[in-house]
């Protein structure tokens, strides 16, 4: 009998050696990435970029679609006194115009994505990376983006919230809590 629970003492001491203690137990962390994005200078500069390039593109278009109702107007008023070749040459003319604002629209949505990606990437990247180094500094095993939705429940008591660390080691004050407001 004593061979047996020295055997058994002996499996439960090798049992808790394996077990994770508290100090062993990974750590998790959370943050709101879009949150942190917001905050960051790079972003209302990337924004203002984005919103100069914007307006550019609305004055071009705005300008054509002057043109085209100043050209429209110009046919209704005058289409009955014209000749049938000068009312289709005006006509052709009339939907070509139509043709290139249509075409310009496209083509400007495609560029305002793709400069909005440009200027966005690169500030993106910096926030990771700042995460990544923070969530390395605490010795985090995950970090939750809370932005994306995933979390159902979080105790904020067993994680680590990387928004202040973050903010720190992007140089953001941590009185600043709200992104800039931009108005169109």
């Amino acid at each position: 009998m004593n061979k047996s629970i020295k055997l058994l003492v002996a499996s439960v001491i090798a049992v808790a050696a394996l077990m994770p203690t508290k100090a062993d137990a990974q750590k998790f962390g959370h943050i709101n990435s879009q949150e942190i994005v917001a905050l960051m200078p790079e972003r209302d500069d990337a924004y203002t970029k984005l919103q100069a390039f914007g307006k550019e593109l609305n004055e071009t278009i705005s300008s054509m679609q002057t043109d085209y109702q100043t050209k429209l107007k110009e046919y209704n008023e005058k289409v009955s006194t014209w000749n049938e070749s000068i009312k289709k040459t005006k006509e052709d003319e009339l939907n070509s115009l139509m043709q290139r604002i249509r075409q310009f629209s496209e083509q400007a949505e495609q560029d305002f994505n793709s400069r909005q990606e440009t200027l966005l990437t690169p500030v993106m990247k910096k926030a990771q990376d700042a995460i990544d180094k923070v969530a390395k500094a605490q010795g985090l095993a995950y970090v939750f983006d809370l932005a994306s939705g995933a979390i159902i429940y979080i105790d904020e008591a067993n994680t680590v919230n990387l928004l202040p660390l973050v903010k720190a080691e992007l140089g953001i004050p941590a009185s600043k809590t709200q992104p800039t407001q931009f108005n169109n």
